[in-house]
């Protein structure tokens, strides 16, 4: 039988490139969202995310999150996902819509933008306008969603299986 020994804070894998994963986000209702958001990408090796909204951030929860991954601040997440795509991005909304792609079986780009819907409202018409694919999370009970920041790491995690090496 194998023997096991706890590895507390074991040192982080290797990318062999850095990942082109860039996360967007609308103003988000919670702070606490936010953090685990971030938290969650850096651990992922994202390094940008860019939010319509706050940036602030709840360090105790977004921890080392806070110095990894940059986060810039537009008012509008519609022009910077106009010239993302012209650069050869794949803008991926997370959200429950007609003609979403179940997310166990979509085939991400590695040059891939994730846009998260906001926790109630989702994304607007305007953002669902520009996406090139909606992925969906299968929801097996209810409530009929995930929470955004859960949803996210699903997305993320998902990504990540698909490319390991960045």
């Amino acid at each position: 039988m194998p023997q096991f020994r706890h590895e507390r804070h074991k040192s982080p894998s290797k990318l062999l490139h850095p990942r082109e994963l860039i996360l967007a986000l609308p103003p988000l209702r919670s702070k606490i969202n936010l953090s685990r958001i971030v938290r969650t990408a850096s651990c992922c090796g994202v390094r940008r995310i860019i939010t319509g909204g706050s940036t602030k951030l709840d360090p105790t929860i977004a921890r080392d999150g806070v110095d990894q991954v940059e986060i810039e601040s537009r008012r509008s997440l519609l022009p910077v996902l106009k010239k993302l795509k012209q650069n050869g991005y794949q803008i991926v909304g997370l959200e429950q819509t007609t003609n979403s792609e179940n997310l166990h079986t979509f085939q991400f780009a590695r040059k891939s933008v994730f846009v998260i819907g906001h926790e109630r409202q989702g994304l607007t018409e305007d953002v669902l306008a520009v996406l090139d694919n909606v992925i969906e999370i299968p929801v097996y009970g209810l409530p009929y969603s995930y929470n955004v920041a859960t949803a996210a790491s699903m997305a993320l995690y998902e990504y990540c299986r698909q490319y390991p090496d960045g």
